[in-house]
């Protein structure tokens, strides 16, 4: 169902118990993986709590005008379907801010000039911190044969 009508149908808070449940089997397994989450998923204290202790958590944060041209012909997020939604992407921003950069272990200014460079410089920090070990034969992110 898509995001909206479920948001018709079930609910907001519906929605982020679901996204907390999924959020916890993600993050309970044993393999590495690459989770892209929701803006909302932080709104939740145990789901900050989750990311921050389970997961290396970066914030891919950008100016409120450059997510409202990204977002500017969606019609398929609920919270933005408003009369006037970059007054509501500054709402949800002045909340989500502080909740991201108080989860997560780096900020990226995700203006950078191609999403090459933006996951080349995760790769690295991850690298710097001791979190990503190359194995030989191995790529790096972003890389395919």
């Amino acid at each position: 169902m898509p995001i909206r009508d479920f948001f018709s149908v079930s609910g907001e808070d519906r929605f982020r118990d679901i996204e907390s449940e999924v959020l916890e089997q993600c993050l309970s397994t044993d393999q590495s993986v690459v989770l892209a989450t929701g803006g909302g998923i932080v709104l939740r204290e145990r789901n900050r709590e989750l990311l921050r202790r389970h997961a290396k958590v970066f914030y891919l944060r950008t100016s409120i005008q450059e997510l409202a041209r990204r977002l500017r012909n969606d019609t398929v997020r609920p919270l933005l379907q408003d009369t006037d939604p970059v007054k509501k992407l500054r709402e949800l921003y002045a909340v989500r801010d502080p909740l991201y950069r108080q989860t997560c272990h780096y900020v990226v200014e995700a203006h950078r000039p191609s999403v090459a460079s933006l996951v080349q410089w995760m790769q690295m920090q991850l690298e710097l911190g001791g979190h990503l070990v190359q194995n030989a034969g191995s790529r790096p992110l972003g890389q395919t044969a």
